[in-house]
């Protein structure tokens, strides 16, 4: 999932779409699909957003992705401790 302004970026990346030119409205499932996107980002945008502010190391990394991965990892399970957030098992 990715913002408009990552128009065109290949298969496997959604962005919404953007409003036509003109006054002709935006299509309903074309109203549908941004809306589902919303939806779904602004989980992704919240947890980072709550993961970078509680932890300063998030802020200014220098890692490699591999790493940066596991350090996120614990900075979540340390989150969820620290809001005593449990998973439901499955």
């Amino acid at each position: 999932m990715a913002d408009a302004g990552y128009d065109g970026t290949g298969l496997g990346i959604h962005t919404p779409y953007k409003q036509p030119t003109g006054d002709r409205p935006l299509a309903v499932d074309n109203r549908a699909h941004n809306l589902l996107l919303r939806s779904m980002r602004w989980l992704s945008e919240r947890g980072f957003a709550i993961l970078t502010g509680r932890w300063r190391t998030l802020r200014h990394t220098t890692a490699s992705p591999r790493a940066l991965g596991d350090i996120i990892a614990a900075a979540l399970h340390l989150t969820h401790f620290e809001y005593r957030y449990l998973p439901q098992s499955r």
